[in-house]
């Protein structure tokens, strides 16, 4: 699954292989515990997580990883060295199995994220 075609985060979830359920269901409640402010969409296809109308965060189902986005720049550099050893293209964090999501780190993500606006590349 690369784009879908639901209409909410809800109908995404249940579009998803059940192996990865589990753990997209846990990130976006990860992204909405932590992502006060922000409104939850569909944007290209995957969830996503808005503030003042623009993506900052999403998550999607691959069809060999799960993705993580991260649409901030400065929280990216902030995060630098936590990020050398990862899977990461330039916005996208790359799981290649759902059980290898670091949780600990995406929490962290998402906080730094939160915390204040910033440049989104």
């Amino acid at each position: 699954m690369v784009r879908s075609s639901a209409e909410d985060v809800d109908g995404y979830l249940a579009e998803v292989p059940e192996d990865r359920r589990d753990a997209l269901v846990r990130l976006r409640q990860l992204c909405r515990l932590e992502l006060k402010g922000f409104h939850e969409a569909m944007a290209y296809g995957m969830p996503a997580y808005e503030r003042d109308g623009a993506a900052e965060i999403a998550f999607a189902s691959q069809k060999q990883y799960v993705s993580f986005y991260l649409m901030r720049s400065d929280v990216r550099e902030a995060f630098e060295e936590r990020l050398a050893e990862k899977d990461m293209g330039k916005g996208c964090l790359r799981f290649r199995e759902a059980g290898s999501i670091d949780f600990g780190l995406v929490r962290d993500l998402l906080r730094a994220t939160a915390a204040a606006p910033g440049r989104i590349c």
